[in-house]
């Protein structure tokens, strides 16, 4: 999928610290990009939104939190 960042709109949780370790998000419409607030340069992840639904579906019912 090749995706024009352009105009891309950034943002990250109100929640998160001053630390720089957080994800920022942009909703492009027919994709949805994440990238490391750290290196905002850096790589690019990008996602269907029906993707990004199921990632968001998952994290709310606790399929990504770690064991012990």
């Amino acid at each position: 999928m090749n995706i024009d960042l352009t105009g891309a709109v950034w943002r990250k949780s109100n929640k998160s610290a001053n630390n720089g370790g957080c994800v920022e998000v942009a909703d492009l419409g027919q994709a949805i990009a994440v990238r490391d607030s750290k290196n905002p340069d850096g790589g690019v992840l990008v996602f269907t939104p029906h993707e990004w639904d199921c990632f968001l579906d998952g994290a709310e019912k606790g399929e990504f939190r770690r064991n012990g």
